[in-house]
């Protein structure tokens, strides 16, 4: 009961928020939440709230992410996803299946929590030194920067920026100024290993990477202050 009471109230504030967010200012990442003390996160669980499924899960309908959530975060049977969305148990399953198929078109591939670290600390340090060359050895070729901040940062970009050379020269033009006494500490935010950034002991952002074979395709920045309060 809870589960269905929970899950339409999901879709119905998802569906609110589609239309809210067109009036958005600049990208838009989704919420970071504190996963680190959660003992029920498996790994399907950590997957699909990872920040950047989540953001390719903005591609789905409501009730397609409401079916793919219920079906891999938790288990749920086909008869118990169509019980709570309210559709047919042959509808459940083709709900599932469009959205693992959306979801697979374009994949967000995690790293293991050991290689996410370090690719944290080579980004932080080629970043603050403001070494392109490393930055650039550190991306894939079609790596894609996002800067969510609301309109409330000035510092954060409102667009987003493609290509390693883009990516890297504006992440280092930013060397002299936008890392003076920041303090980064690793810590699990949406099921993975990300980097919370603080600056006179007020945390202010949040860092996350997405990482291929390739390198890194997602540099993630959560910048907007009503978000990282919510932390």
């Amino acid at each position: 009961f809870l589960s269905t009471v929970i899950t339409r109230l999901a879709i119905n504030l998802m569906t609110s928020a589609r239309v809210r967010r067109e009036a958005y200012v600049g990208p838009w990442l989704p919420d970071p939440v504190d996963t680190s003390a959660d003992p029920t996160l498996g790994a399907e669980s950590r997957e699909a709230v990872s920040l950047a499924v989540l953001l390719l899960m903005e591609r789905l309908t409501p009730a397609e992410r409401a079916a793919y959530v219920l079906r891999k975060a938790f288990d749920y049977s086909y008869a118990e996803i169509a019980a709570v969305v309210e559709v047919s148990e042959v509808s459940a399953r083709q709900l599932v299946s469009r959205a693992t198929k959306h979801l697979e078109s374009r994949p967000a591939q995690q790293v293991p929590d050991g290689e996410a670290s370090r690719l944290l600390e080579a980004f932080l340090s080629a970043a603050r030194l403001g070494d392109v060359a490393r930055l650039e050895a550190l991306f894939a070729q079609d790596v894609v920067s996002l800067a969510d901040s609301g309109g409330l940062t000035t510092s954060a970009s409102r667009v987003p920026l493609l290509g390693r050379e883009r990516v890297a020269a504006v992440v280092a033009a930013f060397s002299d100024t936008y890392w003076v006494g920041v303090t980064p500490r690793l810590r699990e935010i949406n099921g993975e290993i990300a980097m919370e950034m603080s600056r006179d002991g007020q945390r202010f952002g949040v860092l996350a990477l997405t990482g291929s074979d390739a390198g890194i395709t997602q540099v993630l920045w959560l910048v907007n202050p009503e978000k990282v309060a919510a932390l």
